[in-house]
């Protein structure tokens, strides 16, 4: 049996209405607080989480059944205390920088290929570089956006005080608080956080966290479901919406049920919720492998990234790798499928947690003839699955438009064998055929792109890919951990919305955004901690929380240690 969503914890309608009345005072106060004051109650946030880590760590281990003590329980780790911690030593690093300069500091600014500004982002200091080897993260602004326009609520604040309901997504723990922070450091708005039923079980941590900004009426917790968040949807007092879930959550609340009346709404545009709304919905996240010649080794590392990022999280992700593309008539096609199963095959299988998780799976297996599951699944859990050779041509195929949100991998194959042939076909078939918006995986190798003519393909690719996060040779998920934007490519309209409108995290205060590029080299040592085969990857999440919380170098070495044996 699949473990389900905790629906007993519901805050009365009656301490609803007191919570944003609380908030409603606080938010011109929380709006006219100094630079100075936002980074003291950044630090007790700060100095907050470190307190709760091991707690939430443990928390969620139960929840989810990972073994305490085991690798599987560093993802709880690395996926919520530590992803948290560097990004409010962003926020503080950018708070001060604005403290003196009037803004944030961010890296080089140069053009994309076809002209629009393009940001250096990441690394932003030494630590950055030393923690994640060999990466590099800029950020594409959409035409006419300018990097000078960054900080714009700390150069000319926009609204005197403002509360933000943030409808909290239930998969990764560190979401709730990403969003919270975002609103709150880059937006100057207070913010009233519903916890998602599915992971309620964090709520008391995270009041203890924010301690600090819950006294002074800055932040509330409460607790709900569907009928919860759609009151406070609707609420008079309530200015702003920033969902982290699913789409179908966002038409619910947006355009109604499903039905005429519905359908009536948005042909006239005539919304249900008439208010700002930031959406960070799902995705099925395509990995591209470009054509190359890939050593044995090389392609075994790439075939455990790509596994990865399907395996973390039990592949609760909205950014979990979902859709491999490959070339066609490609020798090493077959090679890095048997390469990925393998993977598949030494990583235990896990508990399907979140809710629905076996109705989906069951709507994308059900009949299939190229099935090929791996693990042995008991009650509450599924097995790895591959669903290989899908007909990129075939408009009827339910794993093009329906996100798994399971333990499952698809694979297509489309014509090109040639670098820049793969690249036109595949991109083309992805912004056309593949439902969502947010993040894409593109793996080529290096003596590849030494030919001119791919190195601009492959830059043009990036370009022309309506995802809001790229990774290059790394799974793309990376752009949600490095507090650079995260969010949907802004072509999404609220009548097909895709995977969601605007960007979280952002800890350089962009505006403009248009999409985030990680790059990373082919291969690195050690190896990312997202990997399966990864065995020390707890010890170096336990490790990395205090590194996070001091800023100390004295604490890299245990880390380092630690990393190096996995």
């Amino acid at each position: 049996m699949a473990i389900t969503a905790d629906a007993s914890l519901r805050t009365a309608r009656a301490d609803l209405d007191a919570a944003v009345a609380r908030l409603r005072r606080g938010a011109p106060v929380f709006a006219r607080l100094s630079v100075s004051e936002r980074i003291v109650l950044a630090e007790s946030v700060r100095a907050g989480y470190a307190r709760i880590a091991e707690r939430s760590v443990r928390a969620a281990s139960v929840a989810k059944r990972l073994a305490p003590g085991t690798a599987a329980e560093g993802e709880e780790w690395i996926a919520h205390p530590f992803i948290t911690l560097l990004h409010l030593r962003l926020w503080i690093a950018a708070l001060r920088s604005i403290g003196r300069h009037g803004t944030t500091e961010i890296g080089g600014v140069d053009n994309t290929i076809d002209g629009r500004s393009r940001i250096k982002v990441f690394p932003s200091s030494r630590l950055d570089g030393v923690l994640f080897r060999g990466l590099h993260a800029e950020v594409h602004l959409q035409q006419g956006a300018t990097a000078a326009d960054r900080a714009p609520f700390y150069r000319r604040p926009d609204h005197d005080g403002k509360v933000v309901l943030v409808l909290g997504g239930g998969n990764v723990n560190s979401i709730p608080s990403l969003d919270v922070l975002t609103k709150m450091l880059n937006d100057g708005m207070v913010c009233l956080l519903k916890m998602n039923p599915v992971n309620a079980y964090l709520g008391p941590l995270l009041e203890e966290a924010f301690a600090d900004p819950i006294r002074q009426n800055f932040l509330a917790v409460v607790y709900g479901g569907a009928d919860e968040g759609a009151y406070l949807a609707q609420h008079d007092s309530v200015d702003e919406i920033l969902i982290t879930g699913s789409d179908r959550t966002y038409d619910l609340l947006v355009w109604g049920q499903p039905g005429p009346e519905r359908e009536a709404r948005r042909a006239e545009n005539r919304p249900l919720l008439d208010k700002p709304i930031t959406a960070e919905l799902g995705n099925i996240s395509p990995v591209f492998v470009v054509p190359g010649p890939y050593s044995q080794r090389q392609l075994a590392w790439q075939a455990e990234n790509i596994a990865g990022g399907v395996t973390n999280n039990a592949s609760f992700n909205c950014n979990a790798n979902k859709m491999l593309i490959t070339p066609r008539g490609w020798a090493r096609r077959g090679q890095l499928l048997g390469a990925i199963a393998q993977v598949f095959d030494r990583t235990p299988v896990r508990a399907a947690y979140y809710p629905g998780a076996e109705d989906r799976y069951q709507a994308l297996t059900a009949g299939r003839a190229t099935l090929h599951t791996i693990g042995q699944a008991g009650p509450g859990s599924l097995p790895w699955t591959v669903l290989s050779d899908l007909n990129p041509h075939d408009a009827s195929e339910k794993a093009f438009r329906m996100e798994p949100f399971c333990a499952i991998l698809s694979e297509t194959a489309v014509d090109g064998n040639s670098p820049i042939e793969f690249l036109e076909h595949a991109i083309r078939f992805a912004n056309e055929h593949l439902w969502g918006t947010l993040s894409a995986t593109i793996v080529v190798h290096p003596a590849t792109l030494r030919d001119p003519g791919v190195a601009e393909a492959l830059e043009r690719a990036i370009v022309q890919l309506r995802y809001g996060t790229l990774g290059i040779n790394i799974w793309g998920a990376f752009g949600f951990a490095l507090g650079t934007p995260w969010g949907g490519h802004p072509t999404s309209t609220p009548t097909n919305i895709q995977s969601g409108n605007g960007f979280v995290h952002n800890t350089a205060m962009l505006i403009g955004v248009e999409k985030t590029v990680v790059r990373h080299p082919l291969t690195v040592f050690p190896k990312p901690l997202h990997f399966p085969s990864h065995r020390t990857v707890h010890q170096v999440g336990r490790r990395l929380v205090p590194l996070e919380e001091t800023g100390s170098w004295l604490r890299l070495p245990p880390v380092v240690a630690a990393a190096v044996r996995g």
